[in-house]
């Protein structure tokens, strides 16, 4: 992912709410990897994942024009959550490390259900079988599961 001016504040460092945004397309293209349709799990099931929790620690500024690595590694599968590690990396170097925990909910109520569960095998047989892993740098993300 490049760093473009829209992404930054006057001094042209990444305004840090903007790594939220990097994440959460971290998170949408890990999920796509695993061929979980977002717009479908909503339409379809009735089902969306909010996030409940985050950590974030901005270990170094990114700036204008850097290339960054945004990773949505799942490390914890619960019945209507998951956690997920989302290092965003500059070459060799960490620039934030985060976790978010998210939970599944029910789009009409908006009250904790369970993750469906043809959702949670395809994300474990993902991580499971994944040997290359997607390196999307075009505003995407990659995934290292």
């Amino acid at each position: 992912m490049r760093v473009y001016i829209e992404d930054t504040d006057a001094g042209g460092v990444v305004f840090y709410a903007n790594y939220l945004r990097y994440m959460e397309r971290a998170r949408t293209e890990f999920l796509r990897a695993c061929g979980v349709a977002l717009g479908d799990l909503q339409d379809r099931q009735r089902r969306l994942f909010v996030v409940r929790s985050i950590r974030v620690d901005y270990l170094a500024p990114a700036r204008l024009e850097d290339e960054l690595l945004v990773f949505a590694n799942i490390t914890a599968i619960k019945r209507a959550s998951f956690t997920c590690q989302q290092p965003i990396m500059r070459g060799e170097q960490r620039v934030v490390d985060a976790t978010v925990r998210l939970a599944c909910i029910n789009a009409d109520t908006g009250q904790p259900v369970g993750i469906p569960d043809d959702v949670a095998s395809a994300v474990h047989a993902y991580n499971n079988t994944s040997v290359i892993k997607p390196k999307l740098n075009t505003g995407a993300a990659s995934n290292d599961c």
